[in-house]
């Protein structure tokens, strides 16, 4: 049984913003607030954006009606063809407008993309904000929560996406959520050299961002899909990775990240990154660049 320790998280969290300047005229919801999908959520004084709006019709209006006058005056000879052609591109440049000032107004509210809690509210009524800085972070709840646990890259390594789980949520650890593993990270950790992995959980109610819980999973402690390859076929090692070169069905290599385990003077123990039969590079790898056609002579299983 392999037992761990993690947080829960939304599965995915969008930033949202406003793609015009100015000043904030209302955020209506705080943090940790459940929202549905279209709620508005925060909006922009609206008197700039809307009198940009107006002066930009005005002026499409004129600028339309000068293109009009300019098209009967050419047709009866009392102007020349680049005159109208001048007329014509004002008033293209003026529609232009409208439709900008138009997004910019449609813009400066906020709506929910999907049902979901506020994570983050970084404004406030009164406030300037900029075009595109986050105003709000919404975690969506539609695509669900998952417990992330670090784990070290040999426990990491004995479990495979789809494997069942069962997870224990903080104050309701005596009522188990059923879990499957969803994810696993490729790359170490740097600071701590552990592989996050995450455990989809089934939609609840009791469930929050943040929470701590646990998770337990049936493995058997002797299996492993590990196997050892040649030391010299792996390069860029670093934090319990590292690459190899994978030969293709057409003679292409193509680079492969790997998690590594134990090494000797002729061996190295892949935990995860290779599955069995694959063929790999285990000479002049120097010499190689990813996606490189070869004449296989030796291959490694």
């Amino acid at each position: 049984m392999l037992t761990a320790a993690g947080t829960v998280r939304l599965r995915r969290e969008t930033a949202l913003g406003f793609t015009t300047s100015g000043q904030v005229a209302s955020v209506r919801y705080e943090e940790g607030d459940r929202v549905k999908r279209g709620a508005l959520l925060a909006a922009l004084d609206s008197s700039t954006v809307a009198a940009d709006l107006n002066a930009a019709r005005a002026e499409r209006d004129r600028a339309e009606a000068e293109y009009a006058r300019m098209e009967k005056l050419y047709k009866d000879g009392w102007v020349t063809k680049s005159r109208l052609e001048q007329a014509e591109a004002a008033a293209r440049a003026a529609r232009s407008s409208v439709e900008s000032a138009g997004f910019a107004n449609r813009t400066a509210l906020i709506h929910a993309p999907s049902n979901g809690i506020l994570l983050s509210r970084n404004i406030d009524a009164g406030q300037i904000v900029a075009a595109g800085e986050t105003a709000l972070v919404l975690g969506e709840i539609d695509k669900g929560f998952v417990l992330r646990v670090p784990m070290t890259d040999s426990d990491a390594s004995r479990l495979r996406v789809g494997m069942p789980a069962v997870v224990r949520i903080g104050s309701s650890a005596r009522d188990p959520m059923r879990a499957v593993v969803s994810e696993k990270d490729g790359r170490a950790d740097q600071q701590t050299g552990t592989f996050e992995v995450s455990f989809r959980l089934p939609a609840s109610d009791r469930l929050r961002s943040g929470q701590l819980g646990s998770v337990e999973v049936e493995v058997s402690r002797n299996a492993s899909d590990s196997f050892a390859v040649p030391a010299n076929a792996i390069f860029g090692i670093r934090a319990g990775e590292g690459l190899v070169y994978v030969v293709d069905g057409k003679n292409r290599v193509k680079q492969r990240n790997v998690q590594i385990g134990k090494l000797n003077d002729k061996s190295l123990e892949i935990l995860a990154g290779l599955s069995e039969g694959e063929i790999i590079v285990t000479r002049g790898i120097e010499k190689l660049r990813d996606g490189d056609l070869i004449k296989p002579i030796r291959v490694a299983r």
